[in-house]
């Protein structure tokens, strides 16, 4: 018989190699997790026509994205704050399960209210699913450690922007438009029952006081002020006045109500941290910098080059391929230089790749376009990593949910304010130039419209369109020096080997 101290040899391993696998378990299930949120703001792209065909209702078929994105966003930081109070499973859970619930129902949907109507029942549950995944590996890794992983989840983004849109137009052809919000429900159950078989938490049970009124307060005022972003346009004076009036109004009672409450939904103390303010609006910048351009690229390309829709996503796609490489890359150059090193060369390169479009004409062709793509696809990458990796290292266990919350919301706010801002310069430039062009441009954009049209309508629209992009990219281009800017108050040696794991 071994003695004692050879037993415990033995067992030791086995015990780490447990510990180990289900760590790993645990990672594979937050990325697939990460991944079924994600691409949900991709698939149904090309979805769209054959829906509206469908259910009719064309003139609310914009909601499906808006609806999604807004109600993602204000419940995030609710979610963050209950993980850290109650622990991450059952937050997780419950996220998982009304996203599995409403994805489930849109796809029984019978008219375009209902379809918004479950839409908003995803992003609900969406708003737990990114941040408390990413929570959770910020608890089982250490800050070194967490740098390489959330270069993985990071990649997932850009994975999920190239797969999404193929996919979709896949199942749509091939099965139906109603089994593309169906694909993610068995990764979704999948992911579920990997976090509740390997994922050990331990929660101080203790007494809370949940903060209704300040959830309350989150959601109509960050619900009323993204309203204003997103669809300011379509609204007229007297109801965007009130939507940001209410939304304002609410920020202010918000904040007033958070300094005096005992457990306030949204630490304000959180935003006394420097890495906090910086991280979280470096977010923001990197957010609005690629929606304003991700979100007109492709019009570019179809518009004002007069290429295919194929060519307008293998031009974006140049952004979701670099993207996913170097959110590897910049991870494991942060571990060996700083965080204000990867954030400033990340923020360079969207910079870069900003001032490309910016001089973009539409004689250079695509593969001008897909440069500028790609290189931006460099700068998200290494952005978002310094980013959530600085974060989630800078507090301890009990705040890295509303931490981390945080960072996602101002991305989610960054992300509506670059679509908007940028789409209200391109709209306003149009009118300027000529008020009959967004009528025409429709046209334009479609193929067999486009070779039916004189030759002299056409060029002329083409200048119209790309003159008016330019101007967008010149918004896209001061997101990106403004996300600069902010990367550069990054402490100027800190980096993940240096930071002491927090719990």
């Amino acid at each position: 018989m071994p003695d004692d101290g050879t037993q415990a040899s033995t067992e030791a391993p086995r015990l780490r190699d447990a510990a180990a696998r289900g760590r790993t378990l645990v990672l594979a299930a937050c990325l697939m997790a990460t991944f079924m949120a994600a691409v949900e703001s991709t698939i149904v792209a090309t979805t769209i026509p054959t829906i509206v065909g469908s259910l009719g209702g064309f003139s609310l078929f914009s909601w499906i994205f808006t609806i999604y994105l807004l109600t993602q966003a204000v419940s995030i930081p609710i979610y963050g704050r209950l993980a850290d109070l109650y622990g991450r499973k059952p937050v997780f859970f419950t996220g998982a399960g009304l996203f599995l619930l409403g994805s489930t129902l849109c796809g029984f949907a019978w008219s375009m209210p209902a379809l918004v109507g479950f839409r908003a029942l995803q992003g609900i549950g969406a708003g737990a699913i990114q941040p408390i995944a990413a929570t959770i590996l910020g608890d089982i890794y250490t800050p070194t450690e967490r740098a390489k992983i959330q270069g993985l989840v990071s990649s997932v983004f850009g994975v999920s922007a190239v797969i999404g849109p193929s996919l979709g137009a896949f199942l749509t052809e091939q099965v139906s438009w109603r089994s593309v919000f169906w694909v993610n429900i068995p990764i979704g159950i999948a992911a579920v029952i990997m976090i509740a078989r390997f994922l050990r938490e331990t929660v101080e049970q203790r007494q809370h006081k949940i903060d209704w009124l300040g959830s309350l307060l989150l959601l109509v005022a960050f619900g009323g002020l993204m309203l204003a972003f997103v669809q300011g346009g379509s609204l007229d004076r007297g109801t965007l006045l009130a939507v940001i009036g209410i939304g304002g109004l609410a920020l202010a009672a918000l904040i007033l109500h958070e300094a005096t409450t005992q457990e306030p939904m949204l630490p304000l103390e959180l935003w006394r941290m420097r890495i906090i303010v910086i991280g979280s609006l470096g977010s923001c910048g990197t957010g609005a910098t690629m929606m304003g351009v991700s979100a007109f690229l492709p019009a570019y390309v179809q518009g004002a080059m007069g290429r295919s829709a194929l060519a307008g996503g293998l031009v974006l796609g140049a952004m979701s391929v670099s993207w996913a490489l170097a959110s590897i890359i910049g991870a494991r150059i942060m571990v060996r230089t700083s965080y204000r090193f990867v954030a400033v060369i990340g923020a360079i390169a969207l910079a870069s790749g900003c001032l490309m479009l910016t001089v973009l004409s539409p004689s250079d062709g695509p593969l001008w376009a897909a440069t500028a793509s790609f290189i931006m696809g460099i700068g998200m990458g290494f952005c978002n990593t310094v980013f959530s990796v600085s974060i989630q290292a800078s507090v301890p266990w009990r705040q890295r949910g509303a931490a981390t919350s945080s960072n996602m919301f101002l991305r989610f706010v960054g992300q509506s304010a670059g679509a908007a801002g940028c789409g209200a310069v391109l709209n306003a430039t149009m009118l300027r130039l000529d008020p009959a062009a967004p009528a025409a441009a429709d046209r334009l954009l479609d193929a067999g419209s486009r070779a039916a049209m004189p030759a002299e309508q056409v060029a002329h629209l083409t200048s119209v369109i790309a003159g008016s992009l330019h101007n967008a990219y010149l918004l896209a281009l001061a997101f990106s020096l403004m996300t600069l800017v902010i990367a550069s108050r990054l402490p100027p040696k800190l980096s993940p080997a240096q930071q002491k794991l927090q719990n």
